[in-house]
């Protein structure tokens, strides 16, 4: 299975994204921001960092860069996509996710490992997962604190679609302590803590990360 991973200006994750892929056993495509095409790919990684700078808003000018378009063409059509952290800002300025993430409440950067709870188990990148199952794996941002008002709070609550949420104190004033959401259709992902650095403990805290690069090869190999 071909999984992208985009690179913008200023990613600093998309070599990790690309070896958890590979490690996971799939098929590590670069695909770069100006252009316009996926090449093909069978899912899509938006990976970390600081694309343009964080100009603006993080992931505000990402959201118009020439990859983007067929990006969120195909997630309307099913297409799996994972936004990490720089990602997940990039997915919510996209309207592919809801809410924003803004600057942490604490004023500090935030970088350390991680507790998580997976929450949802069911969506296309969780699906290794059990429901309930506690996982750890870094956390590094400093606009990393989940937004939305209380509506959309308690439809992502009620439709289930709160993926994973901090476990202990909440790192950076999070809405509901929440980590990372998926849309309706469990294709898209967003999460702010980094799977991508904890797939084997040679060079992270634990492996958990790496459910989520081997679910979705699971969910594109039963689809075919």
């Amino acid at each position: 299975m071909r999984i992208g991973v985009v690179t913008f200006p200023g990613s600093l994750d998309d070599r990790d994204a690309a070896r958890a892929v590979r490690i996971a056993g799939g098929e590590a495509v670069a695909l770069w921001h100006g252009d316009a095409d996926l090449a093909g790919v069978d899912a899509v990684v938006l990976p970390g960092g600081f694309s343009y700078g964080d100009y603006l808003r993080c992931g505000a000018i990402a959201r118009f860069a020439p990859i983007m378009g067929p990006v969120i063409e195909a997630a309307g059509k099913g297409l799996p996509v994972l936004g990490i952290c720089n990602g997940f800002q990039i997915l919510c300025e996209s309207h592919l996710l809801p809410g924003a993430l803004v600057r942490n409440d604490r004023r500090k950067f935030v970088c350390r490992d991680q507790r998580l709870r997976v929450d949802n188990a069911e969506t296309a990148w969780t699906s290794a997962y059990t429901a309930g199952q506690e996982i750890v794996v870094p956390l590094k941002n400093g606009e990393g604190g989940y937004v939305a008002d209380e509506d959309t709070l308690d439809r992502l609550e009620g439709e289930g679609r709160v993926v994973v949420r901090y476990l202990g104190d909440n790192p950076n004033g999070s809405y509901r302590g929440i980590a990372g959401i998926t849309n309706a259709a469990g294709n898209v992902v967003g999460l702010m803590p980094h799977p991508e650095h904890a797939v084997e403990t040679l060079c992270g805290p634990t492996s958990d990360g790496l459910g989520f690069f081997a679910s979705v090869l699971d969910r594109l190999a039963a689809a075919r």
